[in-house]
This record gives C-alpha cells, sequence and structure tokens, in this order.
C-alpha cells in the first residue's frame, strides 16, 4: 500500500474541481431543487427529466459518509440514458444540505428525506438505492415509509453488527497545516478505505474526496457500528438486492456472515458481488455496476 511519505506533494497542485471535465459535464446536465431540511434545505439534483419514460418509476440515489451526490458522479447519467429520472440529495448534514433536526445520526434521516421526496415526487413510488451510510438511510426510510420504495437496492451498506476482520484506520486531515498533507491523508484514506486499485485513486477521486469531507458536519457517527440495518430487515417489504465490492473491507472474508442476515428481510432477492473493486465500487468500476443495477431495475418487481 502507498503510504502519505510516499507520494510527491506536486502531485496535489491540482486545478479546483469545477475545471475537471468529467465533473463539470454531469453537473452541467443536472436540475438543482431545493426542499425543506430542519432551520435550512435539503438540495438535490435530478438529471433525465426530459425524455423520461412516464412509464418507469423515478429512481432515487442515497450517498455515503462524508460524500455527497458527487459518489454518484459516474452513474447518474448512465442511469438517466435508461428513461429514468434521478433524483440524488446531499443527505441532510453533508454537502449542500442543512443538518437535520433532531439529531446526528442515520435514525434521523428518513424524516427531513421523505418530506423532500414527497415535496418533489408527491405520493409517487421510487425505486431506492443507498451507498454505505446512504445504504443504512435507504433501509431505515424504506422501513418507515414503505409506500415510498418500490425496491431497494443496498451499495456495500454497514448496519448488520459486523466488524471488519481487518480493522482500517483513517487519518485525520483537518489538523494539517497544508493542502499538500491533506490531500495526502486523503489519498490514504481513499485507499484504505473506499478504492481498491491504487490506479483508481486519480486526482479526480482525491478531489471529489477533499470536497466532501470538508462539508461532513455529521461528527460522531456510531449506528454504523451496530445492527440497526439488519433489526430493520423483516419489517421492510420492498424487494430487496444486495451489492458489494469483492475487496470491501466491510465485507472481505465474511460475506457469509451478511448472506446470513439478509434473507430476514421477506423479499430478499439476492446478493451480487462486483469483481476488482473496493467500497466505492460505483465509483471504480463504474461500468460493471451501472450494468448490474440496470438489470435490477429492468426486472419483474
Amino acid at each position: 500500500m502507498t503510504s502519505v511519505t510516499d507520494i510527491s506533494p506536486e502531485a496535489f497542485q491540482l486545478p479546483p474541481l469545477s475545471q475537471n471535465v468529467e465533473y463539470a459535464h454531469v453537473l452541467k446536465a443536472a436540475r438543482r431543487v431545493l426542499t425543506p431540511c430542519g432551520s435550512g434545505q435539503l438540495v438535490w439534483h435530478v438529471w433525465g427529466e426530459q425524455g423520461a419514460d412516464p412509464a418507469l418509476p423515478p429512481l432515487v440515489l442515497f450517498h455515503g459518509g462524508s460524500g455527497s451526490w458527487t459518489h454518484w458522479l459516474r452513474n447518474v447519467l448512465p442511469l438517466a440514458a435508461s428513461g429514468r429520472r434521478v433524483f440524488v440529495p446531499d443527505l441532510p448534514g453533508f454537502g449542500d444540505s442543512a443538518l437535520p433536526p433532531g439529531g446526528g445520526d442515520v435514525d434521523v434521516m428518513p424524516e427531513p428525506l421523505e418530506a423532500g421526496l414527497k415535496h418533489l415526487l408527491g405520493d409517487t413510488p421510487c425505486d431506492l438505492m443507498g451507498f454505505s451510510f446512504g445504504g443504512m438511510t435507504a433501509g431505515l426510510l424504506a422501513h418507515r415509509f414503505p409506500a415510498r420504495v418500490l425496491r431497494l437496492i443496498l451499495v456495500g451498506a454497514p448496519g448488520f453488527g459486523i466488524e471488519p476482520l481487518v480493522p482500517f484506520k483513517l487519518k485525520g486531515w483537518r489538523h494539517l497545516p497544508s493542502t499538500e498533507q491533506q490531500m495526502a491523508a486523503h489519498h490514504h484514506n481513499l485507499q484504505a478505505l473506499m478504492l481498491h486499485d491504487s490506479a483508481a485513486i486519480t486526482p479526480l477521486a482525491c478531489q471529489l474526496q477533499a470536497a466532501n469531507a470538508v462539508r461532513d458536519r455529521m461528527p460522531g457517527r456510531r449506528l454504523s457500528r451496530t445492527d440497526i440495518l439488519a433489526r430493520a430487515l423483516p419489517d421492510i417489504q420492498s424487494p430487496l438486492h444486495v451489492l458489494y465490492g469483492d475487496q470491501d473491507p466491510f465485507y472481505l472474508g465474511q460475506v457469509g456472515l451478511y448472506e446470513a442476515a439478509l434473507p430476514a428481510a421477506p423479499r430478499f432477492k439476492g446478493l451480487r458481488e462486483i469483481q476488482a473493486s473496493g467500497h466505492w465500487i460505483q465509483f471504480e468500476q463504474a461500468e460493471t455496476f451501472n450494468a448490474e443495477v440496470l438489470l435490477i431495475l429492468n426486472a419483474r418487481l
């Protein structure tokens, strides 16, 4: 594994994220929408409104912890191209969205998100996919608001009371005095948790990580270390699909524990592995991931 001291500081002399062609192209295609959230607003981005097939349900994506809509940067356009409207919020307390009312962990997420969906979609149900912390959020929303969710897709979701076999250690960065040192720490954290192949830790990946981490205002989240999602499974009525990366530290060496827990969901449909990927599979193996998701979305309920 590459260490922080192995990385030349010159590697982090990067242009602003807004100048990245891939990022700018995806953002330009979106419409930005605001809904209430506590004392502020929840920020959503929407793709695919023009040319969407009205017979297809909308698709809603929830990002992971210390993230924003950009966790789905390489997925929103291909998924929208399938004929769906794609709605992606910055979850409460992350990205550009206001803090959630009433707490600072996953258990307070569903209510402001459902209120936002009510504003955007009325009573129209959606297909819902959540990544990591957003997977726990999606599961709890499906549990509390069952009429909202047609299909539920969890991507690398914790909340099963399963600790990684090999603990990973993330580096702090806020105390570091220079941008170069901070970016080196973000590089380390991407390799420790998010991405398997060091070649996937591109300047864009580092920039997204840095931009998202600095806007995380939800410190001290602890419920991901509990079985909060596993306890909700028996009452989730939506068809449930689960995707994970074969090198994801949360799943590595103990997929059998997840296989044993997931059938508690009455309509559990399967656990699918994405090869050669870590935790952030939809970025590292975007083409394979998008194809798998479309197979799920196009299957019969």
